[in-house]
């Protein structure tokens, strides 16, 4: 696997052990170096922006993975049930 799958794989499991319940759908390839990133949680959908560096470094740079982690989780409490 990439560096890159690595991190959107890493991603995944991030939303993952926040809820289990949430689907998740990472665009193959990044838009002006961005990722616009579903997270879906029955009839509920949020968009989460994320940089192709950040997902990158997702793995190996704890301020970014903890960053990250943060903006998941926020988004995640913006879904509705």
């Amino acid at each position: 696997m990439s560096e890159l799958e690595d991190g959107k794989q890493k991603f995944i499991e991030m939303v993952k052990a926040a809820d289990p319940s949430v689907t998740v759908v990472i665009p193959t390839s990044s838009s002006n170096s961005l990722f616009l990133i579903s997270l879906t949680r029955g009839k509920a959908r949020k968009f989460i922006t994320v940089s192709e560096d950040d997902i990158l470094d997702i793995l190996s740079d704890d301020l970014i993975h903890d960053e990250v982690e943060d903006r998941i989780r926020e988004t995640l409490s913006e879904l509705k049930p």
